[in-house]
């Protein structure tokens, strides 16, 4: 499928931040059907059992993949975070490549909902995840700090993106 664009990451944000020693610096791509997608990896540092990726950080993937389907729908509204409901399929491994998905389900006047995917290479579903945001305009978040923060560009030549 057809990237359309590579979206910013930020510094220190855990799933996106390039700065934050312990975080996964996923990168994200606005994709042809409407989607955001990322390739990334877990690394030991996240953790749960051995061999497993922490609950926690599988959530916050999800919660990113679909805060970040919200920026292609509508670019000048933020929305946070109401409630998120996770179904762990399987065991989410880590030092292994992994695709996320995020696609916007329903957007009504005041709330967007979403769904996310985390899948293996060969398109087995790992983790899933539905959350609601509420919309709040861009104005009633953001300051100075926030546009600094967010605005870290590294370009790459991904172009397509082969999903399982």
């Amino acid at each position: 499928m057809k990237v359309l664009k590579k979206q910013t990451n930020s510094k220190n944000c855990i799933i996106c931040g390039m700065n934050n020693p312990a975080g996964v610096k996923a990168p994200f791509y606005e994709m042809e059907d409407g989607s955001v997608v990322t390739l990334f990896t877990y690394s030991s540092e996240h953790q749960s059992y051995p061999g497993r990726v922490h609950g926690g950080m599988i959530t916050c993937m999800l919660d990113e993949l679909i805060g970040r389907v919200i920026w292609v729908t509508d670019p000048e509204v933020l929305a946070v975070t109401l409630d998120i409901n996770v179904k762990f399929r399987k065991p989410v491994p880590y030092d292994t490549k992994l695709i996320g998905i995020g696609t916007i389900v329903k957007s009504s006047t005041r709330a967007y909902t979403g769904h996310a995917v985390i899948e293996d290479e060969k398109g087995t579903v790992l983790a899933e995840g539905t959350a609601t945001y509420y919309k709040m305009p861009a104005k009633m978040i953001t300051n100075a700090d926030m546009h600094e923060e967010l605005d870290m560009f590294i370009p790459d030549d991904v172009k397509e993106i082969n999903l399982p």
